[in-house]
């Protein structure tokens, strides 16, 4: 394939990137973990060091002028997640450590208090640990069943077996917009109008499409929507969770402490507003800034051209791993269904295990993810140990992927050496 521009837009950004222009083990480095963890610009870097360095203070609570720099900055973060997501309002974003995190807040605050025996959780068997262990505490807790969507041939969300599986016992449908493994993007729009005629609620975790594609959660209509930020160009540490507005109101606070009240007595409290009711204690209020800082720079570039460029790679990807006869990629190929997919393909090579993949090609300077990628059971129902996977986001070149390839042969030439 030819890219539609003689400059991409690696090409325009690359230089806001410092740690991708590095050597590792005497070669020019290629990150392909980008679905584990996405690198930081300059401009989120030099965000968070300013308020360290600048007005680092607590938030809410200070009247002084450090005080309410840092609270403008926070706030002002919240607004940017609501624009980026359209959200209706900022009292339905929550910030949290992690989308896991967010995901537990959900599981227990709303789970444990509204699920009973027999009632029915959906989830599918693609899903990461973290949209999977808070639902076991559930169903151990509250008698709740736990049902599983499987796979379709093209290794993708099966929206028929999900329609067979659902019924008004079924209390809520919780599944990944894009798996990190199979790279499907599943239809969350349609499982939501799906799940809402049964009456029941709808999670979704957004952590692999955020920062890869325009998110509306005003258009999709799910119940509640969960993201790292980490994953978008954002430090660490730092994730949100989206709630409809009166669910969020109608749920128990999820920890209890400074900041998340209104009145605190010796023998009972009074609980803030949206969204601090959720937000106890000290906030990760660099990171939060930090995330702020990230979302202007993606926003700045454009979602649209993002998903657009890196659908491109994608595609490029799987023609140059398609001339590899010993590759087997899981997950649909690119365009499959109309719905395209994620800039990411796990894959197995004969008989060499993942591991063993990735640290030759370490040796060469190209990074790669390998294991079960928090999805043991998806591993499990495909009947595999582990898979490699190179995982892409906009700072990534065509070249990198040349060169990714030259180093996969060559890896598999060694390895094929000490068969024949």
């Amino acid at each position: 394939m030819t890219f539609t521009q003689e400059k991409t837009l690696a090409d325009e950004v690359r230089a806001d990137f410092p740690i991708l222009h590095q050597e590792v083990n005497g070669k020019p480095l290629v990150y392909f973990d980008n679905a584990a963890t996405s690198q930081k610009p300059l401009f989120v870097l030099n965000t968070l060091r300013d308020y360290y360095e600048q007005y680092n203070s607590n938030v809410h609570r200070g009247v002084h002028t450090l005080s309410a720099k840092a609270t403008d900055a926070y706030e002002a973060a919240r607004d940017k997640v609501v624009k980026f997501i359209n959200a209706a309002s900022r009292q339905e974003i929550v910030f949290t450590r992690n989308a896991t995190e967010a995901i537990n807040l959900v599981a227990y605050s709303w789970g444990m208090n509204n699920l009973q025996p027999g009632d029915e959780i959906i989830l599918s068997v693609m899903e990461h640990h973290s949209n999977l262990v808070p639902w076991h505490f559930v169903a151990q807790k509250t008698g709740a069943v736990l049902k599983f969507v499987e796979l379709t041939p093209e290794e993708t969300f099966d929206l028929e077996q999900f329609n067979k599986l659902i019924s008004d016992k079924t209390k809520l449908v919780s599944v990944v917009h894009v798996s990190n493994t199979l790279g499907c993007i599943n239809p969350v729009k349609e499982i939501c109008a799906i799940a809402h005629k049964y009456g029941a609620k709808v999670l979704i975790d957004a952590c692999q499409s955020v920062p890869h594609m325009p998110i509306d959660v005003q258009q999709i209509d799910c119940d509640w929507l969960v993201a790292s930020g980490h994953k978008m160009c954002a430090p660490t540490g730092i994730g949100f969770l989206y709630g409809k507005l009166e669910l969020l109101r109608s749920m128990p606070p999820f920890l209890g402490g400074g900041e998340m009240i209104a009145d605190v007595f010796l023998d009972h409290s009074t609980y803030a507003d949206l969204p601090h009711k959720f937000e106890a204690g000290t906030p990760t209020i660099g990171e939060v800034i930090g995330l702020g800082a990230a979302i202007d720079y993606l926003t700045g570039i454009g979602m649209d051209k993002i998903y657009t460029y890196e659908s491109e790679l994608t595609s490029y990807l799987f023609e140059q791993l398609g001339q590899i006869p010993e590759i087997r990629i899981y997950g649909p190929k690119p365009k499959v269904a109309g719905l395209g997919r994620a800039a990411l393909a796990a894959f197995t090579a004969s008989n060499v295990h993942a591991n063993d993949l990735s640290t030759l090609l370490d040796q060469e300077g190209v990074a790669i993810r390998s294991g079960h990628h928090c999805t043991q059971p998806l591993h499990r129902y495909l009947v595999i140990p582990a898979t490699a996977r190179a995982s892409l986001s906009f700072y990534n070149t065509p070249e990198e992927i040349d060169v990714f390839i030259k180093a996969l042969k060559e890896t598999l030439d060694f390895f094929g050496s000490f068969s024949t």
